[in-house]
């Protein structure tokens, strides 16, 4: 959020409390001082989460200042500051999810989030109207997942030695972009350029945490020698892109945008793993450390195209088709997972993305946005179960082939009944959309014709927006079908739980608040009718396995302005 340039200092504190022992306490600033301008705010969060053992709690804080320099000159800095406990109350498999859906079995599971970032802008107006704009920015992050995680979700905690990942996030970069119109010949134009810069020093480390139930975040390697999952590796990672878009006013009604990116990736592994062999008491038998060395440099080009056609001011004609791309990392790869394995020959995923559609509006009574879409993945990555050599199946992450996702999605709003001076107004919305999805190549059995993993056939939104003087009153329903998380199509859940069917789920909330000049008071209820349902199945921290969505919940906001 951007300073307003209000004078004086302006303060919002927004009180928060709701189901599960939730508060949460909002306050920010905003103001300006001459030629600077500034908003900061620090929130905090706490709550016990409405399973056991999943108590949190959370301080945030932001500070944007902003300085116009001269005419044609102005800069802004931001600072972004996040600390972050939350006890995991682990996943479950359907058998768990079906005799108590809330239940945990995991007492001992911690995750902490230390994150530090940073931005600095710096905008410049040329004499013939060229912008021009210089993003620097880094973060700098610590994260530290702690935990008892077997493969057999139901299992009980043996309160042995904990599993301990740790992630060191240190990037930087800047972004330059370059905003010009022109005119060629009879053509209005308008013209981006831009290169951007990003490198990453990222380390993770994972071994033996400590026996205990507290957030004790330091490893135990000379406690628990003979773990076995220990590994340290440094991620040197560089991007490298040049880009450019320009939109060709041909007439009034008609224009396309080309646009063109060139990226360079350089990605890069480097560490060691422990290959520790115990026998039936738990003794290590053979203890053995690999060095790992592993570099993938790669370039290409993506290309874009995008056509608009305004028939007349409230009806607009569009279609757009661009390249995508999704690159390997290796820390997918190096950190020891009981709930899959990664196939270590994993490629890059490319595709494209297209649609066509139209939007406008009727009478300024009815708003719509109507397109089909269809999304081309080559070499999809997903996940498959496969039989290991001890004669156990597990999940394994790799390229699973070529999948195509075609659809309709329509966003409508309509005004049924608006009183004018608009005392009283009350709208319908309905957000749809329906999809169809398939594997069409694969060189897995089993795989051609099967559906696309978390792609549901039907998702739909809808409900009513009522506003009257200062009231507003909103009530949304929400349906989404069933979907699958692996491409073998598996319905029935494996041991972990990471691999099965998503059911269908019905969801309805309600809010409503009354705004004032100096204050409002908010509330709401979420999942109104006590669904019992999940979105997603983890395949490694919170979980692995189901984690359940939250059943029947409030909360109560008292905002104050001064």
């Amino acid at each position: 959020k951007s300073p307003s340039n209000k004078k004086d200092n302006n303060f919002i504190v927004r009180n928060t409390t709701g189901s599960n022992g939730l508060y949460s306490n909002f306050s920010s600033v905003d103001g300006s001082y001459k030629k600077t301008s500034y908003y900061s705010f620090i929130n905090y969060k706490k709550g016990n989460g409405f399973r056991e053992n999943s108590n949190f709690d959370s301080k945030n804080a932001h500070i944007h200042l902003k300085r116009k320099i001269n005419n044609k000159i102005n800069a802004s800095f931001e600072l972004t500051y996040l600390n972050y406990l939350a006890q995991q109350a682990g996943g479950m498999n359907d058998k768990m999810f079906l005799e108590d859906p809330i239940q945990s079995n995991r007492s001992r599971n911690w995750f902490k989030v230390n994150w530090l970032l940073y931005n600095l802008k710096i905008h410049y107006t040329s004499l013939d109207s060229t912008k021009h704009s210089l993003s620097i920015f880094g973060l700098d992050a610590d994260r530290y997942a702690l935990g008892y995680r077997s493969n057999r979700v139901f299992q009980t905690d043996p309160m042995i030695e904990r599993d301990l990942i740790h992630g060191e996030f240190k990037n930087y970069g800047f972004e330059y972009r370059i905003l010009k119109k022109k005119k060629i010949n009879t053509i209005n134009t308008t013209n981006l350029y831009g290169i951007k810069y990003y490198k990453s020093n990222n380390k993770s480390i994972q071994g033996p945490g400590s026996d205990g139930s507290d957030a004790d975040f330091k490893f135990y390697n000379s406690v628990f020698p003979a773990y076995q999952n220990q590994s340290s590796y440094t991620y040197p990672n560089l991007n490298l892109a040049l880009f450019s878009e320009n939109i060709l006013y041909l007439n009034k009604k008609l224009s396309i945008t080309p646009g063109i990116r060139y990226e360079q990736i350089k990605t890069v592994s480097d560490g060691s793993y422990k290959f520790v062999l115990l026998d039936g008491a738990g003794n290590a038998i053979a203890d053995t450390t690999y060095q790992n060395h592993t570099k993938n440099e790669r370039e290409f080009l993506l290309l874009g195209l995008g056509l608009s056609y305004k028939t007349k001011k409230d009806l607009e004609l569009y279609a757009n088709i661009s390249q995508n791309y999704r690159s390997v990392t290796f820390a997918d790869i190096s950190i020891v997972n009981p709930a899959y394995i990664v196939n270590p020959n994993i490629e890059d995923e490319k595709g494209y993305t297209s649609d066509i559609g139209l939007r406008g509006n009727i009478k300024n009574r009815i708003s719509y946005d109507i397109n089909a879409f269809q999304i081309l993945y080559e070499k999809r990555i997903g996940f498959v179960p496969k039989v290991q050599d001890d004669g156990n199946v597990k999940s394994e992450k790799g390229n699973i082939g070529d999948a195509k996702i075609t659809g309709l999605e329509s966003l409508i709003d309509i005004n049924i009944f608006n009183i004018v001076p608009s005392d009283f107004s009350l709208n319908f919305f309905i957000n749809c959309a329906v999809i169809k999805s398939e594997y069409f190549d694969s060189h897995q059995n089993g795989i051609i014709g099967n559906s696309v993993e978390f792609v549901p056939k039907t998702n739909i939104k809808t409900g009513l927006y009522l506003s009257y003087k200062k009231i507003n009153i909103n009530a949304q329903y929400t349906y989404l079908s069933q979907q699958f998380t692996d491409a073998s199509n598996a319905v029935e859940s494996s041991l972990s739980g990471v691999i099965g069917q998503i059911p269908e789920y019905k969801i309805l909330d309600f809010n409503m608040s009354l705004k004032r000049e100096k204050y409002s008071i908010e509330c709401g209820i979420n999942n109104l009718l006590n669904e019992s349902y999940y979105t997603r199945r983890a395949t490694g921290y919170p979980g692995p396995g189901i984690i359940p969505s939250p059943p029947r919940n409030y909360y109560l906001t008292l905002e104050l302005v001064f």
